[in-house]
């Protein structure tokens, strides 16, 4: 086929994906919901950033005026360039229906097709904003023209990044092929360095502050002269141009000439990826026997919903990545991470036990019961028709993650006394821990059957289900809400600070009460949930 016949097949393809997407996202009313929030979270940002940008636009004299103009054009196309890498990784490094896809067209259109659509969906989630903050500084500075120059500088510079992007996201694809076990490798690097980051991050303001550091003068030794250059072509024809230099064209030549080298590039590495076949293929395959039955050690072979906690436990060990969606805590703890090094004495223990607690209490429910439906989908079908009751499934998967976070409520309560609180304190927040992860697995396994996630989404050639991101929030901020106020009513208790009155005792009971009630109400709903599930 020639390369016009591709063009145009390729487009084809990336609108049907585009338009698919589209029915992917507004075809679902969970999804809606997730999108709406999504809006009204970010919207909120974007009506303070278009104020900031049109008074930028109004005062700017100059492009080297704009704040953070040189770093900002030299670390956005790095971005770009990142971001189609990842895409490629988690989602771009095949298609489906490939069987007759790749019989139909030439590879090089599906390429066309899938970058096609990955820039029309980013689009949609990136373009749009940053289109309205570049509308409103065109605006304040009186020169429309900036629009449509800005869109001619970035159509090059987007789609030089897409598909060398796409090109090194597959390099990578066949090298993790060719080597299996560099795989979990990299999903452990990966893992740390997103906590070493996110944890670094919050000191880094503190750092910058007590030294003395300027932002602008750190950012401005990673500008590429000939870079920003280049998008400085975006202001030609406004009253802040500047002349053009001549490393701005090579770069625009550049940008140019190598799209169309890093499509072949991308359509010879797809070719050997998607019609070769993967190492282990050719190698005898072995039937793995069991040498034994399957025994729980004690206290969880004592009863049946024991076993049960135990099988998933076993089983969360040997998959490591149905825990993924865990990580998600790290965003929320680690901007108190600085909190561990401000205190000090006295102070550090207490912290260290009501941190060590509220984590437990986060493990107990969000491990295993944020999405009980959704984890069983493989064999759903064989647990519903089993004589095992429903109340024993629910109950092994609520006492799993209460072997996961008890643990760390005692260990965390009873560490601290090396840092100055009394084994009384210990105690009773150990117990008020214990109790508090109980609660919480019983609140998670209640919201995570009421809204279950089934489908699975392929991350770096790992297919897995992980909760929703909206049943995720709702859990994070009312078992985080209510383990710390736990603990600070047990805190001041302990310490002889609470003072009885009708009010604390309506108050605590109020406590008391929606605790013990939601948490149980939850629990029955979901017996409720797994004893009426049908298979459509």
């Amino acid at each position: 086929m020639s390369v016009r016949q591709d063009v145009r097949h390729g487009l084809r393809i990336g609108r049907a994906e585009f338009v698919r997407s589209l029915r992917g996202y507004l075809g679902n009313p969970r999804r809606v919901l997730g999108l709406l929030l999504t809006a009204l979270f970010f919207g909120g940002a974007l009506l303070f950033a278009l104020p900031t940008a049109y008074v930028l636009g109004q005062t700017a004299r100059s492009v080297t005026a704009v704040p953070f103009f040189a770093p900002a054009a030299t670390l956005v196309p790095l971005g770009l360039l990142s971001i189609s890498v990842f895409r490629t990784l988690e989602r771009l490094g095949h298609i489906d229906g490939a069987d007759f896809v790749l019989l139909a067209v030439h590879p090089r259109a599906v390429v066309i097709g899938l970058i096609t659509a990955e820039v029309g969906r980013l689009s949609l989630w990136f373009g749009i904003p940053v289109g309205a903050v570049v509308v409103t500084f065109a605006l304040g500075m009186g020169s429309p023209l900036l629009v449509a120059s800005g869109g001619a500088v970035a159509l090059p510079l987007v789609c030089c990044a897409a598909v060398w992007g796409y090109a090194g996201g597959i390099a990578v694809l066949r090298l993790l092929r060719k080597l299996p076990s560099l795989r979990r490798l990299l999903k452990a690097v990966g893992i740390l360095a997103m906590v070493g980051l996110v944890v670094a991050s919050q000191f880094a303001g503190q750092f910058i502050v007590e030294s003395d550091l300027s932002v602008q003068r750190l950012l401005s030794t990673v500008a590429f002269d000939p870079l920003v250059g280049y998008v400085a072509l975006a202001f030609v024809g406004t009253p802040v141009s500047r002349p053009t230099s001549p490393e701005a064209v090579a770069v625009l030549a550049a940008l140019i000439a190598l799209t169309p080298v890093g499509l072949a590039v991308s359509t010879r590495q797809v070719s050997t990826l998607w019609f070769t076949d993967s190492v282990g293929n050719n190698k005898s395959t072995q039937v793995r026997r069991s040498s034994g039955g399957f025994s729980a050690p004690r206290p969880f072979a004592w009863t049946k919903p024991g076993r049960i906690a135990w099988g998933i436990l076993v089983r969360g060990r040997r998959d490591p990545a149905e825990l993924s969606h865990l990580l998600i805590a790290v965003f929320f703890i680690a901007p108190f991470g600085t909190m561990f090094l401000e205190f000090s004495g006295d102070a550090l223990g207490p912290l260290i036990t009501g941190g060590g607690v509220v984590l437990a209490t986060y493990l107990s429910g969000a491990t295993f019961g944020l999405n009980p439906l959704g984890d069983e989908r493989p064999q759903l079908p064989l647990l519903l028709l089993t004589e095992t009751p429903s109340a024993a499934l629910v109950r092994g998967r609520l006492l799993a993650g209460v072997a996961i976070g008890v643990p760390v409520a005692v260990l965390s309560s009873f560490v601290p006394i090396l840092f100055g609180i009394t084994v009384l304190e210990a105690v009773a927040t150990a117990a008020v821990g214990v109790v508090m992860c109980l609660a919480a697995a019983m609140f998670a396994v209640g919201i995570g059957s009421a809204y279950p996630i089934y489908e699975e989404r392929e991350f770096w050639g790992t297919e897995t289900v992980v909760p929703s991101t909206l049943v995720m929030m709702v859990y994070l901020f009312v078992v985080g809400g209510g383990t710390v106020l736990g603990l600070f009513v047990t805190w001041f208790a302990v310490t002889g600070n609470v003072v009885l009155t009708p009010v604390f005792g309506v108050l605590f009971g109020t406590y008391l009460l929606l605790t013990g009630g939601v948490s149980y109400g939850s629990y029955r709903y979901a017996l409720w949930r797994h004893r009426r599930y049908t298979l459509a």
